[in-house]
């Protein structure tokens, strides 16, 4: 395997590690913290056990974003970004900047602290945006994915 295997593959499995992640928190963490954590104590519950994500996310972010960026780098795909056949460019750098900005930013720096004191006030209704916001998320991440297989390997969504 060449070097741009090994990079390629190891942004694939920084993607998958990563949204794989996303998709398990959102579809399994969130609702059974929701069925079986008494209201006034999910938000902080979760938070405890998302931690351990959010480290591990950390590093597949940086992977991808670091993979991804020496793959268009060595690839000379600039061209791609001023075209908009290639919409799922944009999207993975999008995607790749929302994460980082909030696992690298806003986690540790404003939301721990934000969601704290809001679930004091209303912890249904912050349980609930949390859930909102991690189904939002997954959605753009899996439409970017599907985007990004298909038009890198000819398929429905290729220029």
């Amino acid at each position: 395997m060449n070097e741009f295997g090994v990079v390629r593959a190891i942004h694939v499995l920084a993607v998958v590690l990563w949204i794989g992640g996303v998709a398990m928190v959102t579809t399994v963490l969130l609702p059974a913290t929701a069925e079986h954590v008494d209201a006034a104590e999910r938000v902080a519950f979760f938070e405890r056990l998302e931690e351990s994500f959010a480290r591990q996310s950390r590093w597949t972010t940086l992977a991808a974003g670091l993979s991804g960026l020496w793959l268009v780098w060595r690839w000379d795909l600039w061209s791609r970004f001023l075209d908009p056949r290639f919409w799922w460019m944009h999207a993975m750098v999008a995607i790749w900047a929302a994460f980082t900005l909030m696992l690298f930013v806003l986690e540790p720096w404003v939301l721990h602290g934000w969601f704290r004191a809001r679930a004091l006030r209303d912890p249904g209704g912050t349980f609930a945006a949390v859930r909102r916001l991690h189904w939002f998320l997954l959605t753009a991440s899996l439409v970017t994915v599907a985007g990004a297989v298909g038009g890198a390997h000819g398929g429905l969504f290729a220029p």
